[in-house]
């Protein structure tokens, strides 16, 4: 599914933070007395462009740092499955983009107050704060194409409006830290049929990125990244040429018709309103019967496997559906 909150025109203040002007001067004072101690050398180490963060080192590590180069922020948890699939490929663009963005990894379990502060209801949620102000970017899982492009838009922001390039990196800083930098990942299987249905989805190619994820899971059908972008790439293939006005107004004068309702769901889910997606889905199963039922109940499925069945409103629209249909 594409990001949600793509567009960076939605800054948004935190309540919690302090004035980027101020975060700047700090940011400064910090690099002075590194340069003073021998600490300027020429460029950080690829492993120190993923960090950890606590609420106690928040201000230092992400205000402060985001005077210097765009932090984007990973609010992950341990017993999140969708979390474990993202994470990893964060930290791989972190690494690749070098330096142009450094990437904070939040656990919510142990920071509850920054949930509550940036507003997040479900993870994995992904946000960035440039020069003390945040962005939200995305929220639950997407495909690395569009994860790319929202990477790509946040370097540009904070080129054009705050004149942030990124900071150096020294590749020799990072020698000796450990085998999993030394080695490159071996391809797997299917990475070639995986990185053709990126392509096609990078070129808006829904139907190519469709047959390429099935390509993939008629030999793996447990293929969870298959999986995952096949739901995604037919969402928006079923949204593409839609018009938004009319697909709503039809919903609004069409309680029962599931066509209508299936349609303004796809296009809630794509606009992040999940919540708006289930339950109308949800409304539409108590409403219709027979084949109309079930379809809006496949629709429903279906759109779960888009977010994710361990994220909170899969599993909140789960019971909801086994109410209405038992």
């Amino acid at each position: 599914m594409q990001p949600r909150n793509m567009s960076m025109s939605g800054v948004v203040d935190l309540a919690a933070v302090k004035a980027a002007g101020e975060a700047r001067q700090k940011a400064e004072q910090a690099r002075a007395e590194a340069a003073r101690s021998g600490g300027g050398g020429g460029g950080v180490a690829p492993t120190s462009l993923v960090i950890d963060v606590d609420e106690a080192g928040f201000e230092r590590d992400v205000l402060q740092r985001s005077t210097e180069v765009p932090v984007v922020i990973d609010f992950w948890a341990e017993w999140c499955e969708p979390c474990k699939q993202l994470g990893p490929l964060l930290e791989r663009l972190t690494r690749e983009y070098n330096g142009r963005f450094v990437l904070a990894k939040v656990d919510v379990d142990a920071n509850q107050m920054l949930m509550q502060q940036f507003g997040i209801q479900g993870i994995p949620a992904v946000f960035a704060v440039v020069a003390g102000q945040a962005l939200p970017l995305f929220q639950g899982a997407a495909p690395e194409a569009q994860i790319r492009a929202t990477l790509d838009q946040l370097v540009q922001v904070a080129e054009e409006r705050f004149g942030l390039t990124g900071i150096p990196v020294d590749p020799a800083a990072g020698a000796g830290e450990g085998p999993a930098e030394a080695a490159e990942e071996p391809a797997g299987p299917y990475d070639a049929l995986l990185e053709a249905a990126v392509r096609a989805l990078d070129a808006s190619d829904f139907a190519g990125a469709v047959q390429a994820y099935r390509n993939v899971l008629v030999d793996d059908p447990a293929n969870t990244e298959a999986k995952l972008g096949l739901a995604q790439a037919e969402l928006l293939s079923r949204v593409q040429g839609l018009d938004p006005q009319q697909v709503r107004k039809n919903a609004a004068e069409n309680p029962s018709d599931m066509a209508a309702q299936t349609a303004a769901a796809d296009l809630d889910l794509v606009g992040g309103h999940v919540e708006d997606a289930f339950g109308r889905l949800i409304d539409t199963v108590r409403r219709t019967a027979g084949e109309d039922r079930d379809a809006a109940r496949v629709r429903l499925l279906e759109l779960f496997e888009v977010i994710g069945g361990d994220d909170p409103r899969v599993t909140a629209a789960r019971t909801a559906l086994a109410r209405v249909l038992f």
